[in-house]
């Protein structure tokens, strides 16, 4: 079995491929390329490092491995590996939202299981996600921990940083009489009567 498997991972790391893509228009195109393309660095990811059950269910199962250092830690890194733990759970719970789920009870259940089991999206089921064929690369899992540990550990040491905040909309906003434009404000008119 151990030959055929790398008789095949060879045909794949060396080989040569051509991917004719056909649609009905240039837009069509363009996104069945880019879809191809996404799954041929995907592929590439899950040669190089291997695949993990997808679905975030990888960083669940990653927390219990944090268990020993929130004991352990005090103050600021213990703030720091709980914030790390929260963070962990988010792209489950994000994923069981837009499936229409609550994302906290999800993320509690498949806390619950073990191994390759957790939450397909697509089915609303729990199950193996080996055996469903949800999947992602371990390398994507793992380049997006680091990216996301970069960028935090970025923000905690800079000294000033400029954000927008997003301006909550008045009754003004809502008005629905825009009058005459380029009338010198001249609004609806209102008074002008007859």
């Amino acid at each position: 079995d151990r030959e055929k498997l790398q008789e095949r991972l060879a045909k794949l790391a060396g080989g040569v491929a051509q991917v004719n893509v056909g649609a009905g228009s240039e837009a069509e195109l363009k996104e069945k390329k880019a879809r191809v393309e996404d799954a041929l660095h995907a592929t590439r990811a899950a040669v190089a490092e291997g695949v993990v059950p997808g679905g975030g269910v990888s960083f669940i199962r990653a927390t219990p491995a944090l268990d020993k250092a929130r004991k352990s830690a005090k103050g600021d890194e213990k703030f720091g590996v709980d914030l790390l733990v929260e963070a962990l759970s988010v792209p489950l719970k994000s994923i069981a939202n837009n499936a229409g789920e609550r994302g906290s009870v999800v993320v509690a259940k498949v806390a619950e299981m073990s191994g390759t089991e957790g939450f397909n999206a697509l089915t609303l089921e729990y199950g193996d996600l080996l055996e469903q064929g949800v999947i992602t690369p371990a390398k994507v899992d793992r380049s997006a921990l680091q990216n996301a540990a970069s960028v935090a550990s970025l923000l905690l040491t800079t000294d000033c940083a400029i954000t927008e905040v997003p301006q909550e909309e008045t009754e003004d906003a809502h008005d629905h009489d825009h009058g005459m434009g380029g009338m010198g404000g001249m609004g609806g008119m209102g008074g002008m009567g007859g």
